[in-house]
C-alpha cells in the first residue's frame, strides 16, 4: 500500500460534509503547510548547527579524525604527527580530506560535518513521506533538525554523524525495496550498509536490524537469492577498507583495535543510555513515537516493524555492550522522529476537548502537540549551542575543549620544532598535536596493550626520558584532571621532581557561587629539566 493511500483509508467509509468536501477543494494548503515545514525544519536547522560553531577549539575526537584528513590530504607538519590508519575505517576523513586540499581549518570541517547532517535531515524527510505522507515526512524532518541529539554530534567533526546520513540513505532504500519489492533497491541498500561500515564499524549493528525486519515481516516478500547478494553489495564496499589496510602494511590494525575493544572495563553505568539519549532526543518526540503504536495500532504493518527493528536492535546491543559512548545510539535518531511524525500527522479522529471554559477541537489540540514538541526541542538544543565558552567542565562528545586551540597556538608560535609534551592524556595531547604541531603523549596511557587504544603510544619511564631531554614540556588540564586525579597528580610530582616552571596558562572565566566572576586556569603549560 503506497503513502498515498495510507492518507486516505482512515476517512474512507464516513460521511464527508460539505465543509469537509470544500476543504478537501483547498488541498493545496495542505502542500503549502508541508512545506512550510520542511523549510523552517532546514532553517532552524542550518542555525543551530551553526550558531557559534567554531567558538571552541576541537575536541580530543575531531582532533584525530580532522588530523587524519590532513595527513590524507598531504598536508605538511600533519602527515608526520598523524598515522592514517588508526582505529576506524576512513571514508568520513577521506572525504573530508578532498576538503582539506585547499587548506586545514577547523571551522572547515566542522561546516563539511554540518552539511551532512543536513542531508541526513532531507533523508528522513524522505523516509517519513515514503512511509506515512508528506505531513509525517516534514514534520520528522523539523524533529530530527531541532533534536539536540542530532546538532550537537553534526556540529563536531566526528564519525557518527556521517556514518548515520549513510546508514539513514540505507533505510530509505530499505523502504523502497518493501513498497515494490525490486531487487535493486535491496542491492542499492547493501551498497548503503557498506559505506555505512566505511564511515565507522559500529554501524554495521544496524544489519541486524535488517535481518530482524525480514524474518518479521513475511508480507514483504524477499528471495534468499537477493538477499545474499544485496550482502555480497555490502561485503564488496566493505572490503576496500580491509584491501587500504593490506596494501599499506597495516592488517593488523583492526585485529589490534577489536582486542582493545573486547577488554576494555565499563565507562559508564548501565543506566547511562536510560539517563541520557530520550533526553537528547527530546521527551515529547520520544513520547509520541511511543503513543503512536497505541493509537494507531490498527494500522500494523511492515513500516512500524522496520522501523521498531531499527531502534531496538542497536539500543539493545548498546545496553549490553560495556562501553558506553554519548554519540553511539544517534543511529536511531531518525527513526524515533519519522515515529513521532506519524503520530502527529495521523493524529486520531476524536471528540474536542473541554478545558475550564475552553473548547479545543481535535486539530488544534494536535497542533497545540506540534508546537509544543518543536518548542521543546529548539530550547533544548539552544542551550546546548548557545552558550559561551566560560566553563570549565567538559564533557565527552558534547562539544569543544575552552583553551585547547589556544594553547596550541601559543605552543606553535613560541616553542621550537621538535619539541614534545607530556600531558595527563591522549585527548589533550590529541588537541595540542593538531594546534601546536608539536608530538605529544599522554600519561594515563597504559603500557599494557590489552588496556589502551593501540592508537596510543605509551611513555616509559617519564624520569629517564625527561633526563635524556626527549620530554622538555608537561601540561596539565583540568579537564583531564577532573576524570583522573591520580594521573592529574603523577604528572604534578613529575614537574615538581623535574624543576618545571610555568611559561603559559590558559584561563577561563567562571561564576563563583557568591556571583564574583574569576579567571580560573585549565590549562597550565611547564618546562621540566633534570
Amino acid at each position: 500500500m503506497e503513502a498515498n493511500d495510507l492518507e486516505q483509508d482512515h476517512t474512507a467509509g464516513q460521511p464527508v460534509s460539505p465543509l469537509h468536501a470544500s476543504l478537501r477543494g483547498l488541498s493545496m494548503s495542505g502542500v503549502a503547510v508541508n512545506q512550510l515545514i520542511l523549510v523552517m525544519a532546514l532553517t532552524l536547522g542550518v542555525f543551530l548547527r551553526l550558531w557559534q560553531i567554531n567558538l571552541l577549539g576541537y575536541n580530543s575526537d575531531e582532533a584525530v579524525y580532522a588530523g587524519q584528513a590532513a595527513a590524507i590530504a598531504e598536508a605538511p607538519i600533519y602527515k608526520d604527527i598523524f598515522p592514517v590508519f588508526r582505529a576506524h575505517p576512513l571514508l568520513f576523513q577521506f572525504m573530508l580530506s578532498l576538503v582539506y586540499r585547499f587548506g586545514v581549518n577547523d571551522l572547515a570541517g566542522r561546516i563539511f560535518s554540518v552539511a551532512l547532517g543536513l542531508v541526513t535531515i532531507s533523508v528522513a524527510y524522505g523516509i517519513g513521506t515514503s512511509l506515512y505522507g508528506q505531513r509525517a515526512g516534514a514534520l520528522a524532518a523539523l524533529f530530527l533538525a531541532l533534536m539536540p541529539y542530532h546538532v550537537v554530534v553534526t556540529r563536531q567533526v566526528l564519525l557518527d554523524g556521517p556514518m548515520v546520513l549513510f546508514a539513514t540513505i540505507s533505510l530509505y532504500l530499505l523502504v523502497r525495496f518493501a513498497r515494490s519489492e525490486r531487487p535493486v533497491w535491496l542491492y542499492l541498500a547493501g551498497l548503503g550498509m557498506g559505506l555505512t561500515f566505511l564511515t565507522k564499524e559500529t554501524g554495521i549493528i544496524l544489519l541486524g536490524s535488517i535481518y530482524a525486519f525480514f524474518a518479521l515481516s513475511p508480507e514483504v516478500r524477499v528471495r534468499i537469492r537477493d538477499l545474499i547478494a544485496g550482502t555480497i553489495c555490502m561485503g564488496v564496499v566493505m572490503s576496500v577498507f580491509s584491501i587500504a589496510l593490506s596494501f599499506s602494511g597495516r592488517s593488523n590494525t583492526g585485529q589490534q583495535y577489536l582486542v582493545w575493544q573486547l577488554f576494555r572495563r565499563p565507562n559508564h553505568e548501565w543506566t547511562f543510555y536510560p539517563s541520557t539519549v530520550p533526553v537528547a532526543i527530546g521527551l515529547l518526540v520520544v513520547l509520541a513515537a511511543l503513543l503512536g503504536f497505541w493509537w494507531l495500532r490498527h494500522e500494523k504493518s511492515w513500516r512500524e516493524k522496520l522501523l521498531a527493528a531499527w531502534i531496538v536492535v542497536p539500543v539493545v546491543f548498546f545496553q549490553l555492550w560495556p562501553t558506553k559512548g554519548f554519540q553511539y545510539l544517534l543511529p536511531v535518531a531518525p527513526a524515533v522522529a519519522v515515529l513521532a511524525g506519524r503520530t502527529l500527522a495521523r493524529w486520531p479522529v476524536g471528540s474536542d476537548l473541554f478545558v475550564l471554559k475552553w473548547n479545543l477541537k481535535a486539530s488544534w489540540v494536535k497542533w497545540l502537540a506540534v508546537g509544543a514538541t518543536t518548542v521543546s526541542l529548539f530550547l533544548s538544543s539552544w542551550g546546548q549551542v548557545g552558550s559561551s565558552a566560560s566553563s570549565d567542565t567538559f564533557t565527552a562528545g558534547r562539544g569543544g575543549v575552552p583553551g585547547g586551540r589556544e594553547a596550541g597556538v601559543w605552543i606553535q608560535a613560541n616553542l621550537p620544532e621538535g619539541a614534545v609534551f607530556m600531558t595527563v592524556g591522549p585527548s589533550m595531547a590529541n588537541i595540542l598535536q593538531f594546534y601546536g604541531h608539536r608530538k605529544a603523549y599522554g600519561l594515563s596511557v597504559s603500557s599494557n596493550p590489552l588496556h589502551r587504544n593501540p592508537s596510543y603510544e605509551p611513555i616509559n619511564n617519564p624520569d629517564l626520558q625527561i633526563r635524556n631531554g626527549n620530554l622538555q614540556y608537561a601540561v596539565w588540564d583540568s579537564f583531564s584532571a577532573a576524570r583522573s586525579d591520580f594521573f592529574s597528580s603523577s604528572l604534578m610530582r613529575f614537574v615538581q621532581k623535574n624543576h618545571g616552571i610555568v611559561i603559559h596558562t590558559e584561563t577561563v572565566k567562571v561564576t563563583m557561587p557568591g556571583g564574583a566572576i574569576v579567571e580560573k586556569p585549565v590549562i597550565i603549560i611547564y618546562q621540566v629539566r633534570p
